[in-house]
């Protein structure tokens, strides 16, 4: 499994001061973080402390209350984010009566895919061989899963998002994942996982940011 490597002078991401706040009550931050080209964030942390809103708010499907986020050194803008953003979340973002194989095609021409690499050879990457023609209704929620994992090897996106990858999968899935993120940073890419903790990271370079419920205003320390 590899990728063709990039270059990448500044971190790949930086966020600054990041807050956002959902009724008027916060649901994270102010934050700061960076993150370089061939690094791993685990972001960590219990059931509704933001860790999706974060990587919603990162991948600009939210809008932060305030903070900034820059991407490659430049303010993330939404095509910047378009180009070099690649997004997992708990939601497949698939189409129910396309077969797996036209899934890929579709999401590849709407967000691209790098060079040398087929569809089908993604597939068969992430054990979905024989999975071409099957529409996506009739997939299990891990083969599912798994058809995203593929999406996401397509995609030419140095930096991804991804919200709790390990759900839905077997053992076999969890080492998929980690030696997807291996190679990928091998790569001179990045990666943001959210996680309760449950799972080891992959063997890779990475930094831990552990989101905590904030203390509304006038809270007792």
């Amino acid at each position: 499994m590899s990728a063709p490597a990039a270059v990448h002078a500044s971190p790949l991401l930086v966020a600054r001061g990041l807050a956002f706040s959902r009724d008027e009550l916060p649901v994270f931050g102010p934050l700061d973080f960076a993150v370089d080209a061939g690094e791993a964030l685990l972001v960590q942390g219990g059931n509704g402390v933001g860790k999706t809103t974060l990587l919603r708010v990162l991948a600009g499907l939210l809008h932060a209350d305030s903070g900034a986020v820059e991407i490659a050194g430049r303010p993330a803008r939404p095509q910047a984010r378009a180009r070099h953003m690649a997004y997992l979340g708990h939601l497949p973002g698939l189409k129910a009566d396309l077969s797996a194989l036209r899934n890929l095609d579709y999401l590849c021409g709407l967000h691209g895919r790098r060079s040398g690499l087929g569809l089908e050879q993604a597939l068969a990457l992430v054990g979905l061989a024989g999975f071409e023609d099957a529409p996506l209704r009739t997939l299990s929620a891990g083969q599912k899963k798994r058809l995203g994992l593929a999406r996401l090897w397509l995609s030419p996106a140095p930096l991804w998002l991804l919200d709790e990858p390990y759900a839905n999968l077997d053992l076999d899935g969890i080492g998929l994942v980690n030696r997807m993120v291996q190679a990928h940073l091998q790569a001179s890419g990045a990666a943001l996982i959210t996680t309760h903790g449950a799972y080891a990271a992959p063997p890779v370079r990475t930094s831990l940011l552990v989101l905590e419920k904030p203390q509304p205003a006038g809270a007792p320390a």
